[in-house]
Parts: C-alpha cells; structure tokens; sequence
C-alpha cells in the first residue's frame, strides 16, 4: 500500500511539474485552422474507442498557440467522451469570436462543483486509479490555455441530462 501511495504522490509531482512547465513555453502563435484541429482531435478519440462526433464543414481559421490550444480541447473532447458517454462537438463563428460547444449525455456536474473542476488536483472521479480518473489537471489546464488566448470556458448542465462546455475564443491576434 505504501509503494502505491508513493507511486500516486510521483505521479502528481509529475503532472504538477508538466503543469507548470506548460504554463511557461513560448509557443509561436499562428493561424491555424481550429476546424480541423477538431476534427482531428474527434477522430484520435475515436481511435482510443472513445464515441465523439463533430459537427462543421469548412475553415475555421484562429490566430492562437495551435498546440497548446489543441492540448486543451483535446482534454476537454475526450473527458465529455469518458466520463459522459459521448462527445458531440460544435464550432461556429460568433461575430468575432469562435464557439466550441462540446455535450455530453453523463449525469452532469452538481451545481456546487462547477468551478472547483477548474482547481489543480480536483476530481469528480474519486477512484485512485489513474487510468480511470486522471490527475485532476485536466480542467485546469484547459482554463488556463483558453484564458489565456483571451477566450472563456464555462460549463451548464443540461435540462435532458449530460454536460455542456462552451468555448469562446478571438479570432484576431488581440486575443492570443
């Protein structure tokens, strides 16, 4: 029990140094075509047997760090597909900004834990096993990175059941 504690404690070192790390990298901001990033992102959770569905025809062009950007969506996508049984995912133009909208068909997130998933190491999944419940970062990060290409992020249940998040990001150079 003790080794598996501590392997539990090296992995949160871990992804707490990764965290940090992420936080700190220059990555060049550039146009990038946000539709097909999601569409890749669709397809690699598809590939992980995730079901994860995307919705857009065309370009959707963004000025961002298409990387860390990617990194954040892919987190947001494959959690919906995890933990909600699907991710349905939407992009749209919004005057001048761009709309993610990812549902899931899960149980949703009680009202009181809306904004503590945005804190490091807060977990709705309580298991201790990683493969199932991760380190508890995922969130955070995803926070972080969109606010940090002057977009949001907010969460909703819905009425039907399952979870909505929405996405907003600029799509000027202002904004990353």
């Amino acid at each position: 029990r003790m080794l598996a504690d501590l392997a539990d404690m090296e992995g949160m070192v871990t992804s707490t140094l990764d965290f940090a790390r992420g936080e700190e990298q220059t990555e060049a901001v550039q146009t990038a075509d946000l539709a097909a990033t999601l569409e890749a992102i669709c397809d690699d959770a598809a590939d992980m047997g995730l079901a994860a569905d995307y919705a857009w025809s065309g370009r959707l062009l963004c000025v961002c760090r298409p990387l860390a950007l990617k990194r954040a969506l892919a987190n947001l996508i494959e959690n919906a597909a995890r933990y909600g049984g699907r991710a349905k995912v939407r992009a749209e133009r919004r005057g001048d900004a761009i709309r993610v909208t990812i549902e899931d068909d899960g149980p949703g997130i009680p009202e009181e834990a809306m904004e503590k998933v945005f804190t490091p190491f807060f977990r709705l999944e309580q298991s201790r096993n990683r493969k199932t419940g991760g380190m508890g970062l995922g969130m955070t990060v995803a926070r972080t990175v969109i606010r940090a290409h002057g977009g949001d992020i907010w969460l909703d249940n819905r009425p039907e059941g399952g979870l909505t998040v929405v996405v907003t990001l600029p799509q000027g150079r202002n904004g990353a």
